[in-house]
Protein backbone atom coordinates (compact mmCIF):
# COMPACT_ATOMS: atom_id res chain seq x y z
CA UNK A 1 0.00 0.00 0.00
CA UNK A 2 1.31 3.36 -0.99
CA UNK A 3 0.95 6.02 0.35
CA UNK A 4 0.94 10.22 -0.64
CA UNK A 5 2.90 12.48 1.48
CA UNK A 6 1.75 16.30 1.07
CA UNK A 7 4.56 19.02 1.99
CA UNK A 8 3.75 20.95 5.15
CA UNK A 9 4.04 24.71 2.79
CA UNK A 10 1.99 23.15 0.02
CA UNK A 11 -1.28 25.63 -0.34
CA UNK A 12 -4.27 23.46 -0.89
CA UNK A 13 -5.78 24.17 -4.89
CA UNK A 14 -8.31 26.90 -5.14
CA UNK A 15 -11.71 24.99 -5.95
CA UNK A 16 -13.35 27.10 -8.66
CA UNK A 17 -16.85 27.34 -7.09
CA UNK A 18 -19.73 25.98 -10.00
CA UNK A 19 -21.97 28.78 -11.19
CA UNK A 20 -25.74 27.74 -11.34
CA UNK A 21 -27.48 29.75 -13.66
CA UNK A 22 -30.99 29.48 -11.18
CA UNK A 23 -31.84 33.11 -11.37
CA UNK A 24 -33.83 32.62 -14.39
CA UNK A 25 -35.33 29.56 -13.15
CA UNK A 26 -36.28 30.72 -9.86
CA UNK A 27 -37.90 34.32 -10.85
CA UNK A 28 -39.78 32.70 -14.28
CA UNK A 29 -40.75 29.27 -13.46
CA UNK A 30 -41.06 29.17 -9.45
CA UNK A 31 -45.18 28.92 -9.42
CA UNK A 32 -47.69 27.64 -12.29
CA UNK A 33 -48.73 31.12 -12.49
CA UNK A 34 -45.06 32.54 -12.76
CA UNK A 35 -44.59 30.09 -15.63
CA UNK A 36 -47.73 31.08 -17.59
CA UNK A 37 -46.76 34.38 -17.35
CA UNK A 38 -43.17 33.93 -18.72
CA UNK A 39 -44.11 31.25 -21.73
CA UNK A 40 -46.88 34.18 -22.52
CA UNK A 41 -44.37 36.97 -22.46
CA UNK A 42 -42.16 35.52 -24.48
CA UNK A 43 -44.77 33.97 -27.21
CA UNK A 44 -45.41 37.83 -27.58
CA UNK A 45 -41.76 38.46 -27.93
CA UNK A 46 -41.46 35.99 -30.07
CA UNK A 47 -44.34 36.72 -32.52
CA UNK A 48 -42.92 40.93 -32.39
CA UNK A 49 -39.34 39.47 -33.27
CA UNK A 50 -41.00 37.86 -36.34
CA UNK A 51 -42.80 40.55 -37.25
CA UNK A 52 -40.25 43.17 -37.50
CA UNK A 53 -37.69 40.94 -38.80
CA UNK A 54 -40.74 39.71 -41.72
CA UNK A 55 -41.18 43.36 -42.41
CA UNK A 56 -37.61 44.44 -41.77
CA UNK A 57 -36.19 41.41 -44.40
CA UNK A 58 -37.70 38.97 -45.47
CA UNK A 59 -40.80 40.69 -47.58
CA UNK A 60 -38.87 44.18 -48.01
CA UNK A 61 -38.30 45.77 -51.51
CA UNK A 62 -34.39 47.04 -51.77
CA UNK A 63 -33.68 48.72 -54.57
CA UNK A 64 -34.77 51.80 -56.57
CA UNK A 65 -35.45 50.22 -59.71
CA UNK A 66 -38.23 48.05 -57.94
CA UNK A 67 -40.26 50.48 -56.26
CA UNK A 68 -42.77 49.59 -58.30
CA UNK A 69 -43.34 46.62 -55.80
CA UNK A 70 -43.92 48.52 -53.02
CA UNK A 71 -47.67 49.04 -53.74
CA UNK A 72 -48.06 45.39 -53.15
CA UNK A 73 -45.08 44.50 -50.64
CA UNK A 74 -46.01 43.66 -47.02
CA UNK A 75 -42.23 44.36 -46.14
CA UNK A 76 -40.48 47.70 -45.86
CA UNK A 77 -39.80 49.52 -48.95
CA UNK A 78 -36.10 50.60 -49.15
CA UNK A 79 -36.02 51.71 -52.27
CA UNK A 80 -36.95 55.05 -50.86
CA UNK A 81 -33.24 54.85 -48.88
CA UNK A 82 -31.63 54.07 -52.09
CA UNK A 83 -32.91 56.46 -54.39
CA UNK A 84 -32.28 58.79 -51.53
CA UNK A 85 -29.88 58.48 -49.43
CA UNK A 86 -27.35 60.91 -50.96
CA UNK A 87 -29.97 63.52 -50.13
CA UNK A 88 -29.79 61.98 -46.08
CA UNK A 89 -26.58 61.83 -45.84
CA UNK A 90 -25.35 65.35 -47.58
CA UNK A 91 -28.16 67.68 -47.74
CA UNK A 92 -28.23 70.53 -49.77
CA UNK A 93 -24.67 69.95 -50.44
CA UNK A 94 -24.16 69.84 -54.46
CA UNK A 95 -24.51 66.30 -56.27
CA UNK A 96 -21.46 66.97 -58.26
CA UNK A 97 -19.24 67.17 -55.16
CA UNK A 98 -20.40 64.76 -52.94
CA UNK A 99 -17.07 63.33 -53.03
CA UNK A 100 -15.73 65.62 -50.78
CA UNK A 101 -18.44 65.34 -48.67
CA UNK A 102 -17.74 61.57 -48.14
CA UNK A 103 -13.89 62.29 -47.70
CA UNK A 104 -14.39 65.00 -45.18
CA UNK A 105 -16.67 62.62 -42.98
CA UNK A 106 -14.11 59.99 -43.48
CA UNK A 107 -11.79 62.00 -42.09
CA UNK A 108 -13.90 62.96 -39.22
CA UNK A 109 -14.78 59.30 -38.29
CA UNK A 110 -11.04 58.08 -38.87
CA UNK A 111 -10.30 61.06 -36.32
CA UNK A 112 -12.86 59.48 -33.61
CA UNK A 113 -11.78 55.51 -34.19
CA UNK A 114 -8.00 56.40 -33.88
CA UNK A 115 -9.08 58.55 -30.55
CA UNK A 116 -9.71 55.49 -29.34
CA UNK A 117 -6.55 53.58 -29.52
CA UNK A 118 -4.21 54.38 -26.48
CA UNK A 119 -1.53 54.92 -28.77
CA UNK A 120 -2.76 58.42 -28.96
CA UNK A 121 -3.39 59.19 -25.79
CA UNK A 122 -0.96 62.01 -25.31
CA UNK A 123 -1.90 65.87 -25.35
CA UNK A 124 0.34 66.27 -28.44
CA UNK A 125 -0.64 63.32 -30.31
CA UNK A 126 -4.50 64.28 -30.01
CA UNK A 127 -3.90 67.73 -30.75
CA UNK A 128 -2.66 66.41 -34.12
CA UNK A 129 -4.72 64.56 -34.71
CA UNK A 130 -7.59 66.26 -34.58
CA UNK A 131 -6.24 69.33 -36.07
CA UNK A 132 -5.87 67.12 -38.98
CA UNK A 133 -9.07 65.34 -39.20
CA UNK A 134 -10.83 68.54 -38.32
CA UNK A 135 -8.75 70.62 -40.92
CA UNK A 136 -9.03 67.57 -43.43
CA UNK A 137 -13.28 68.14 -42.87
CA UNK A 138 -13.08 71.93 -43.14
CA UNK A 139 -10.89 72.35 -46.21
CA UNK A 140 -12.73 69.25 -48.31
CA UNK A 141 -16.37 70.79 -47.40
CA UNK A 142 -15.47 74.30 -47.81
CA UNK A 143 -13.09 73.93 -50.99
CA UNK A 144 -12.00 77.75 -51.56
CA UNK A 145 -8.40 77.04 -49.40
CA UNK A 146 -7.25 73.92 -51.63
CA UNK A 147 -8.00 75.82 -54.85
CA UNK A 148 -11.44 73.68 -55.59
CA UNK A 149 -15.27 75.32 -55.79
CA UNK A 150 -15.94 76.87 -52.89
CA UNK A 151 -19.16 75.13 -50.90
CA UNK A 152 -20.42 77.96 -48.49
CA UNK A 153 -21.63 76.44 -44.91
CA UNK A 154 -25.47 77.05 -45.85
CA UNK A 155 -25.15 74.36 -48.47
CA UNK A 156 -23.45 71.67 -45.87
CA UNK A 157 -26.10 69.53 -44.40
CA UNK A 158 -27.29 66.06 -44.09
CA UNK A 159 -25.04 63.33 -42.04
CA UNK A 160 -22.06 65.18 -42.82
CA UNK A 161 -23.52 68.41 -40.68
CA UNK A 162 -24.57 66.54 -37.69
CA UNK A 163 -21.09 65.25 -37.58
CA UNK A 164 -19.82 68.35 -38.29
CA UNK A 165 -21.63 69.98 -35.09
CA UNK A 166 -20.83 66.98 -32.71
CA UNK A 167 -17.01 66.53 -33.54
CA UNK A 168 -16.79 70.86 -32.85
CA UNK A 169 -18.65 71.14 -29.66
CA UNK A 170 -17.11 67.99 -28.06
CA UNK A 171 -13.97 68.93 -29.19
CA UNK A 172 -13.89 72.58 -28.17
CA UNK A 173 -16.30 71.55 -25.05
CA UNK A 174 -14.25 69.43 -23.26
CA UNK A 175 -11.01 71.55 -22.53
CA UNK A 176 -13.57 74.66 -22.01
CA UNK A 177 -15.06 72.39 -19.33
CA UNK A 178 -12.24 71.54 -17.72
CA UNK A 179 -10.91 75.09 -18.01
CA UNK A 180 -14.29 76.31 -15.83
CA UNK A 181 -14.11 73.30 -13.06
CA UNK A 182 -10.49 74.94 -12.42
CA UNK A 183 -11.53 78.59 -12.60
CA UNK A 184 -14.34 77.58 -9.97
CA UNK A 185 -11.86 76.15 -7.74
CA UNK A 186 -9.89 79.70 -8.21
CA UNK A 187 -9.18 80.68 -4.67
CA UNK A 188 -9.43 84.81 -6.05
CA UNK A 189 -13.52 84.97 -5.15
CA UNK A 190 -14.43 87.49 -8.21
CA UNK A 191 -12.58 84.42 -10.56
CA UNK A 192 -14.65 81.61 -8.72
CA UNK A 193 -18.28 83.11 -7.89
CA UNK A 194 -18.05 84.98 -11.51
CA UNK A 195 -17.94 81.47 -13.26
CA UNK A 196 -19.85 79.73 -10.99
CA UNK A 197 -22.79 82.36 -11.43
CA UNK A 198 -22.22 82.20 -15.69
CA UNK A 199 -22.50 78.20 -15.17
CA UNK A 200 -25.73 78.30 -13.30
CA UNK A 201 -27.47 80.70 -16.02
CA UNK A 202 -26.35 78.92 -18.71
CA UNK A 203 -27.34 75.45 -16.93
CA UNK A 204 -30.99 77.52 -15.81
CA UNK A 205 -31.45 77.90 -20.09
CA UNK A 206 -32.69 75.38 -22.29
CA UNK A 207 -30.29 74.59 -25.11
CA UNK A 208 -32.92 75.45 -27.50
CA UNK A 209 -32.98 79.33 -26.43
CA UNK A 210 -29.13 79.22 -25.41
CA UNK A 211 -29.00 78.62 -29.88
CA UNK A 212 -31.55 80.62 -30.81
CA UNK A 213 -30.37 83.18 -29.00
CA UNK A 214 -27.20 82.80 -31.10
CA UNK A 215 -29.15 82.27 -34.45
CA UNK A 216 -31.33 85.45 -34.52
CA UNK A 217 -30.73 87.74 -31.18
CA UNK A 218 -27.14 88.02 -31.51
CA UNK A 219 -27.34 89.55 -35.21
CA UNK A 220 -29.96 91.83 -34.05
CA UNK A 221 -27.99 93.25 -31.10
CA UNK A 222 -24.34 93.39 -32.78
CA UNK A 223 -23.14 95.32 -35.69
CA UNK A 224 -22.87 93.15 -38.99
CA UNK A 225 -19.37 93.38 -39.02
CA UNK A 226 -19.46 91.01 -35.84
CA UNK A 227 -22.29 88.85 -36.75
CA UNK A 228 -19.89 86.12 -38.48
CA UNK A 229 -21.15 82.52 -39.92
CA UNK A 230 -24.21 81.71 -38.51
CA UNK A 231 -22.67 78.38 -38.19
CA UNK A 232 -20.04 79.38 -35.95
CA UNK A 233 -22.21 81.52 -33.65
CA UNK A 234 -24.04 77.90 -32.96
CA UNK A 235 -21.48 76.10 -32.30
CA UNK A 236 -19.65 78.89 -30.06
CA UNK A 237 -23.21 78.51 -27.92
CA UNK A 238 -23.60 74.81 -28.02
CA UNK A 239 -19.96 74.81 -26.65
CA UNK A 240 -20.65 77.17 -23.72
CA UNK A 241 -23.72 75.29 -23.04
CA UNK A 242 -21.37 71.54 -23.16
CA UNK A 243 -18.99 73.13 -21.55
CA UNK A 244 -21.26 74.80 -18.60
CA UNK A 245 -22.49 70.51 -17.98
CA UNK A 246 -19.10 69.34 -18.67
CA UNK A 247 -17.60 71.38 -16.04
CA UNK A 248 -19.80 70.24 -13.24
CA UNK A 249 -18.83 66.64 -14.05
CA UNK A 250 -15.12 67.93 -13.85
CA UNK A 251 -15.74 69.58 -10.42
CA UNK A 252 -17.44 66.15 -9.22
CA UNK A 253 -13.79 64.50 -10.29
CA UNK A 254 -11.98 66.97 -8.02
CA UNK A 255 -13.80 66.31 -5.19
CA UNK A 256 -12.87 62.88 -5.58
CA UNK A 257 -9.39 63.20 -5.29
CA UNK A 258 -8.12 62.75 -1.83
CA UNK A 259 -6.28 65.73 -0.59
CA UNK A 260 -3.88 63.69 1.14
CA UNK A 261 -1.93 63.14 -2.75
CA UNK A 262 -1.62 66.58 -3.51
CA UNK A 263 -0.39 66.87 0.72
CA UNK A 264 2.15 63.98 -1.03
CA UNK A 265 3.08 65.39 -3.67
CA UNK A 266 4.32 68.39 -1.99
CA UNK A 267 6.40 66.63 0.40
CA UNK A 268 8.23 65.04 -2.80
CA UNK A 269 9.15 67.98 -3.76
CA UNK A 270 6.69 67.99 -6.76
CA UNK A 271 6.10 71.63 -8.88
CA UNK A 272 2.15 72.60 -8.56
CA UNK A 273 2.24 71.96 -12.21
CA UNK A 274 3.65 68.09 -11.89
CA UNK A 275 1.09 67.25 -9.12
CA UNK A 276 -2.19 68.66 -10.76
CA UNK A 277 -0.88 66.85 -14.73
CA UNK A 278 0.46 63.79 -13.20
CA UNK A 279 -1.52 63.00 -10.14
CA UNK A 280 -4.97 65.15 -9.92
CA UNK A 281 -5.55 65.49 -13.44
CA UNK A 282 -5.57 61.62 -14.44
CA UNK A 283 -8.16 60.80 -11.47
CA UNK A 284 -10.17 63.40 -12.89
CA UNK A 285 -10.75 62.49 -15.53
CA UNK A 286 -11.02 58.82 -14.12
CA UNK A 287 -13.41 59.84 -11.85
CA UNK A 288 -15.54 61.83 -14.17
CA UNK A 289 -15.79 59.20 -17.02
CA UNK A 290 -19.14 57.82 -16.97
CA UNK A 291 -20.25 61.47 -16.93
CA UNK A 292 -18.75 62.74 -20.01
CA UNK A 293 -19.14 59.81 -21.74
CA UNK A 294 -23.10 60.33 -20.71
CA UNK A 295 -22.89 63.77 -22.11
CA UNK A 296 -21.27 62.72 -25.19
CA UNK A 297 -24.11 60.74 -26.23
CA UNK A 298 -26.40 63.48 -25.25
CA UNK A 299 -24.54 65.57 -27.27
CA UNK A 300 -25.18 63.42 -30.22
CA UNK A 301 -28.68 63.24 -29.96
CA UNK A 302 -28.80 67.19 -28.83
CA UNK A 303 -26.91 68.46 -32.49
CA UNK A 304 -31.01 67.56 -33.48
CA UNK A 305 -32.62 70.70 -32.29
CA UNK A 306 -30.43 73.09 -34.88
CA UNK A 307 -33.11 71.82 -37.11
CA UNK A 308 -35.25 74.35 -35.57
CA UNK A 309 -33.05 77.01 -35.98
CA UNK A 310 -32.80 76.23 -40.15
CA UNK A 311 -29.61 74.04 -40.40
CA UNK A 312 -30.41 71.32 -42.99
CA UNK A 313 -29.04 68.47 -40.28
CA UNK A 314 -29.80 64.90 -40.78
CA UNK A 315 -33.44 65.07 -39.77
CA UNK A 316 -34.31 68.37 -41.68
CA UNK A 317 -32.89 65.74 -45.18
CA UNK A 318 -34.75 62.90 -43.67
CA UNK A 319 -37.66 65.51 -43.81
CA UNK A 320 -36.87 66.72 -47.59
CA UNK A 321 -36.44 62.78 -48.74
CA UNK A 322 -39.52 62.02 -47.46
CA UNK A 323 -41.37 65.44 -48.95
CA UNK A 324 -42.76 64.50 -52.70
CA UNK A 325 -45.41 62.70 -53.71
CA UNK A 326 -43.85 59.30 -54.88
CA UNK A 327 -42.15 58.90 -51.47
CA UNK A 328 -44.07 60.57 -48.67
CA UNK A 329 -45.57 56.84 -47.96
CA UNK A 330 -42.43 55.59 -46.94
CA UNK A 331 -41.86 57.93 -44.25
CA UNK A 332 -41.40 54.71 -41.93
CA UNK A 333 -38.69 53.59 -44.11
CA UNK A 334 -36.55 57.25 -43.67
CA UNK A 335 -36.66 57.54 -39.93
CA UNK A 336 -36.00 53.93 -39.49
CA UNK A 337 -32.70 54.97 -41.21
CA UNK A 338 -32.26 57.63 -39.48
CA UNK A 339 -32.84 55.87 -36.37
CA UNK A 340 -30.33 53.48 -36.85
CA UNK A 341 -27.37 55.86 -37.79
CA UNK A 342 -28.04 57.40 -33.81
CA UNK A 343 -28.22 54.29 -32.52
CA UNK A 344 -25.10 52.97 -34.13
CA UNK A 345 -23.05 56.47 -33.40
CA UNK A 346 -24.67 56.05 -29.70
CA UNK A 347 -24.40 52.33 -29.19
CA UNK A 348 -21.15 52.41 -30.39
CA UNK A 349 -20.18 55.33 -28.20
CA UNK A 350 -21.71 53.85 -25.29
CA UNK A 351 -19.43 50.29 -25.45
CA UNK A 352 -16.21 52.15 -26.20
CA UNK A 353 -17.17 54.28 -22.62
CA UNK A 354 -18.13 50.85 -20.87
CA UNK A 355 -14.90 49.24 -22.08
CA UNK A 356 -12.70 52.70 -20.72
CA UNK A 357 -14.29 52.49 -17.56
CA UNK A 358 -13.21 48.47 -17.52
CA UNK A 359 -9.92 49.11 -17.95
CA UNK A 360 -9.66 52.26 -15.47
CA UNK A 361 -10.80 50.00 -13.08
CA UNK A 362 -8.26 47.29 -13.41
CA UNK A 363 -5.54 49.84 -13.52
CA UNK A 364 -6.40 51.62 -10.39
CA UNK A 365 -6.79 47.82 -8.49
Amino acid sequence: MTTTTIPINSKPRAVKPVVKYTWFKERAFSTPLDTLMTLVFLSVICYLGYLIVDWTFLNAVWTEENVAMCQEATGACWSVVDARHRLILFGLYPYELQWRATLACASIILAIVLSCFSFFWTIWRLSWLWFVGFGSYYLLMEGSLLGLQQVTTDEWGGLALTLFLFSSVVLAGIPTGLLFAMLRRSKLPVISYGISIFIDVIRSLPLLATLFTAAVVIPILLPEWLHGDKIWRVIVAFTLFFACYQAEVFRGGFQGVPKGQVEAGQALGLSSWHIFTRIVLPQVFRHSLPGTINMVVMTFKETAIVIIIGFFDVIASANAAIGTAQWAPYYMEVYAFVGFIYWGFIFLLGQYGSYLKRRLSNTSH
